[in-house]
């Protein structure tokens, strides 16, 4: 039996749009998953492991800007997500190896037309963001 919109409200479930379908007891750990692949330096990274394997020192260099603690630690929460994989291999000096696992590669699509529509419009809203700035208006400090 369908529960109507207001017995939804009544537990904090959404009645109406695309949140109405997710039980309310659910949305706290998708809005963790969506804060957490919704990161700039997640979607990053899953953009640019699409290809294969990359070394730690590779993804530096393809995410300009990256530090080797945010690298590090997006890292790790892909990796515990099961996003990526990480591969040691007992050599040398060592090596180890980031990859995209099933369920990263089906967040690949998405990323990349993320990073893709930021980049086309990076000039319209920068357009957007200077010319509201200038219109707020300005407070001067009281002494």
């Amino acid at each position: 039996m369908e529960q109507t919109r207001e017995a939804k409200a009544a537990r904090g479930a959404a009645a109406i749009g695309p949140c109405a379908a997710i039980p309310a007891e659910h949305m706290t750990f998708i809005r963790e998953v969506l804060d957490r692949v919704g990161d700039k330096w997640s979607l990053l990274l899953i953009a640019v492991l699409e290809p294969g394997p990359l070394r730690y020192t590779d993804l530096q260099r393809q995410i300009p800007g990256i530090s080797q603690r945010m690298l590090t630690l997006t890292l790790r929460q892909l990796h515990q997500d099961g996003l990526i994989s990480r591969t040691a291999y007992a050599e040398v000096p060592p090596r180890v190896e980031y990859t995209l696992t099933p369920l990263g590669r089906g967040l690949h699509e998405i990323a990349t037309s993320l990073v893709g529509w930021a980049a086309a419009h990076h000039d319209e809203i920068r357009e957007n963001r200077a010319r509201a700035t200038s219109a707020q208006p300005r407070t001067t400090a009281r002494t």
